[in-house]
């Protein structure tokens, strides 16, 4: 592949990274939008609750600085809304804002619990982290203090809303009375008019960059045109790839009892290739790749221009088990894959002139070059699984694959098996086409 290729499917593997952000950050606004977003317009979080010995409870100080903002009416653009329930009958809660340096003179030398942090999680209730600040000092009634910006109090349920200005501020949470102890539980909430024309923004944004992508990476990809001036459209298309596969299609009736129990019938041989793969190469633990000797492949391209045959031999036998094993519990053959063997999958991958075919310095970049592969061949996975479902059902009540189905998921497996060529086993330096054939 040629330098100015490379730049570019270079650069349209980062356009495509910069236009999934720009859609994922789409579709969380989005979500939140249609989920978060109540009658008011304000965003509400999940309960958070609080339990402290204190007399008070304050948030770091927040610095807003509007900046350029200032030409715009933040009081119809942000708000902010706190609604506190107190766990404690008969006691009030008092919820106020201030100026930082007021509170810090209000609350010197009184025992307190500064928030340091706010865990959001979506299995379990958003959590608090805490700094105590020691203090014998009992805080005067803060009720009767005429330094808040904003404020509310009284017993059961408080809500405060308070638009967002210039400053330095301070959130401090206590009880009426001010006595140590608060419990109560908190939502916060958020008013910004401006989220659905940023989703909007972002998801235009996010399509655009797609595009020039892979506008980008067909450029790269597209082979030059051929020498011949007729050439034969006969062949397929993408023939010399040095990286093939096919499946032979069992033209006979399946054996129903062993697909139906296929993944416990393949116990035996996943247990096989767990313990090739897990001594193989500790580096890289977790995943059946590690076997592949790799790293070691792609030091000695770069720094010596060679590829160890013995080392290549390893890999291509492993690729050919591995995909045998992968056959079978796909469906599409219920001939228990041998260690040896090729049986009805044939795979074939020359071996590479490492000085005269490989570029050494092609390793260092190779993973990040196959991006745009990893995204379609996600969506392909997806689509294989239901393909296999749909096959066991089939087998069970027909005996036979369908062929169309059998067709596209060995072309998958085809799919994987360049990409694998091209990026993990390092066996070549064309790009893989993006093609199921």
């Amino acid at each position: 592949m040629k330098a100015g290729k490379v730049a570019l499917l270079f650069f349209g593997s980062l356009i495509v990274l910069i236009a999934l952000a720009l859609l994922a950050g789409s579709g969380v606004l989005f979500w939140a939008e249609n989920t978060l977003k109540d009658g008011e317009g304000f965003y509400t979080s999940g309960l958070i609750e609080i339990d402290r010995d204190s007399a008070a409870i304050t948030t770091q100080p927040a610095n807003i600085d509007l900046g350029v903002a200032w030409m715009l009416d933040w009081s119809r653009l942000v708000n902010i809304r706190l609604i506190v329930t107190n766990n404690r009958p008969g006691n009030g809660l008092f919820i106020g804002i201030a100026d930082t340096e007021d509170a810090a003179s209000y609350l010197a030398g009184v025992a307190r619990d500064e928030i340091t942090q706010l865990k959001f999680s979506w299995r379990q209730k958003e959590r608090l982290y805490y700094r105590r600040f020691p203090g014998v000092v009992l805080p005067a009634d803060p009720v009767s203090q005429d330094f808040w910006v904003a404020s509310v109090h009284g017993p059961e349920t408080q809500t405060l809303t308070w638009t967002v200005e210039e400053g330095s501020f301070v959130l401090v949470l206590m009880n009426e009375d001010s006595s140590f102890g608060i419990d109560a539980e908190v939502r916060l909430a958020a008013k910004i008019p401006l989220v659905k024309a940023i989703a909007i923004g972002l998801l235009v944004g996010g399509i655009v960059f797609l595009l020039v992508a892979v506008f980008m990476i067909l450029i790269a990809t597209r082979r030059s045109s051929p020498q011949v001036p007729r050439p034969d459209r006969s062949l397929p298309l993408f023939n010399d790839y040095p990286a093939t596969l096919s499946i032979r299609y069992t033209n006979r009736e399946l054996d129903r009892l062993t697909t139906f129990f296929r993944p416990i019938v393949a116990i035996p041989i996943l247990i096989v290739v767990s313990l090739l793969a897990g001594p193989a190469f500790a580096w890289e633990k977790g995943s059946w790749c590690a076997a592949f000797v790799v790293l070691p492949t792609a030091l000695l391209i770069i720094f010596q221009r060679k590829y160890p045959r013995w080392w290549f031999d390893w890999n291509l036998a492993l690729a050919k088990f591995v995909t045998r094993v992968a056959a079978y519990l796909a469906l599409l053959t219920d001939t228990y894959p041998s260690i040896d063997e090729e049986q009805v999958v044939e795979l074939s991958i020359p071996y590479p002139n490492a000085k005269t075919e490989l570029s050494q310095w092609m390793p260092l970049v190779k993973y990040f070059l196959a991006i745009p592969h990893y995204i379609v061949l996600g969506f392909l996975d997806a689509a294989t699984v239901i393909i296999i479902i749909i096959a066991w059902f089939a087998i069970m009540f027909g005996g036979r694959y369908p062929k169309n189905l059998f067709d596209f998921v060995v072309g998958v497996f085809r799919w994987h098996l360049r990409v694998a060529a091209y990026m993990l086993l390092l066996t070549t330096d064309e790009y893989p086409p993006f093609t199921l054939k």
